[in-house]
């Protein structure tokens, strides 16, 4: 961890118990179906381990991962519970991956030789799970060519094929187009459970949903779900609130991004502060400078699309572009002192600043906006 994370009064505070909550939330939605916790992307910023552990003891079955290194990662915290891979990985990684006793995934015939030709060396049997692609398009076997792969898989002694699965394109999505599309990729999978099921050889663990498919369409449930934003605080769209509400549940944020005030000047109407001078001041005004840039994860775009930060429980936009490593504020002509806390994302008093907002102010989605929260932000645990 660089010096100026651990010095700089930039933070990410992290709750456990808003992690504890939000997966007992979503487990009285969902029943009996087993719930894996994505802690990809370093659990969007949030600190892999921290949230890994804090899931599992609130009741989280497994995790899931997308590279061999964030599952190693886990491994080497002391993390025993199943691990998936939700990528296919490359042939040099899957020797490390057994090693680590990580569950695979498939998603090309040639992907199932390098592992069956892995496991044989490495010896035992390690299990894998089969991508489907029912519309997705990025990863995942054709329906054509499932049977192939899934006959190789299951002709090696080394193999257990325990999962199969595919993902959801548009699950959040409110349009009739959306909705009728996710219904398509049910029915696809579906039918491919039918065929195998005929055959006799359907996996025992079968799952299609992210966070929208689990809270926004129960018949895609099955097995498992595997939980991504929704464990973080936050729904993909509003209108998937209803399967919480239905249950007397809600979600909680899980992160609270704080700094300090690091300059205050008086600033006098007119003037342009900051790279680019894109905003004047209407009235003289007390500007505050905030230790946070882009190179932090505070997209430059937020001025533009007219980000506040909460100081002493009220909203001030700021003053001016977003730099590498601050921004500017204006602050009006209220009284702000050096050293006063500034919350960028998080409650404050009455007032909450959220991720659904900053994907707003920065044209992008709350996915992108927490995980780029950069390593120079320290991570806190506060509870």
């Amino acid at each position: 961890m660089p010096a100026e994370s651990v010095h700089r009064p930039t933070r990410a505070e992290i709750s456990q118990s808003a992690i504890a909550h939000n997966v007992r939330a979503l487990k009285a939605v969902m029943g009996e179906t087993s719930l894996c916790a994505v802690v990809k992307a370093d659990a969007y910023s949030h600190g892999a381990l921290t949230v890994a552990r804090a899931a599992l003891a609130a009741g989280a079955d497994s995790l899931a991962v997308v590279t061999v290194d964030e599952g190693m990662e886990l491994r080497c915290g002391g993390i025993d519970r199943p691990i998936l891979l939700l990528a296919e990985v490359s042939r040099p990684e899957i020797a490390e991956a057994l090693a680590s006793d990580l569950t695979l995934s498939v998603g090309s015939l040639e992907g199932a030789r390098a592992v069956i030709t892995s496991a044989q060396q490495f010896g035992g049997v390690h299990r894998v799970h089969v991508k489907v692609d029912t519309g997705m398009h990025r990863m995942g076997v054709e329906p054509a060519s499932l049977d192939q792969v899934l006959d190789t898989l299951r002709a090696s002694s080394s193999i257990d094929v325990e999962g199969l699965f595919t993902h959801f394109a548009v699950a959040e999505g409110t349009s009739a187009a959306d909705r009728a599309f996710t219904r398509l990729q049910i029915d696809r999978f579906d039918d491919i459970v039918d065929r195998l099921t005929y055959r006799g050889v359907v996996p025992r663990v079968l799952h299609l949903s992210n966070s929208a498919g689990a809270l926004g369409y129960p018949s895609a449930r099955r097995s498992m779900v595997r939980i991504g934003l929704a464990l973080y605080g936050y729904l993909p769209e509003s209108w998937l609130g209803g399967a919480l509400e239905e249950k007397g549940q809600h979600l909680e944020p899980v992160l609270t991004l704080r700094s300090r005030v690091s300059a205050v000047r008086r600033v006098a109407a007119g003037e342009r502060p900051s790279y680019g001078r894109r905003r004047v001041l209407e009235s003289d005004a007390t500007v505050v400078t905030v230790p946070i840039g882009y190179a932090d994860g505070y997209p430059r775009a937020m001025l533009a699309g007219g980000a506040e930060v909460l100081i002493r429980g009220k909203r001030y936009p700021l003053a001016g572009h977003v730099t590498m490593d601050q921004l500017v504020v204006d602050a009006g002509d209220d009284e702000v002192a050096l050293g006063d806390d500034v919350v960028l994302l998080g409650r404050d008093g009455d007032e909450v600043i959220s991720a659904d907002e900053w994907a707003r102010w920065a044209n992008s989605v709350s996915w992108e906006v927490l995980s780029r929260i950069g390593p120079r932000v320290s991570r806190v645990v506060v509870d």
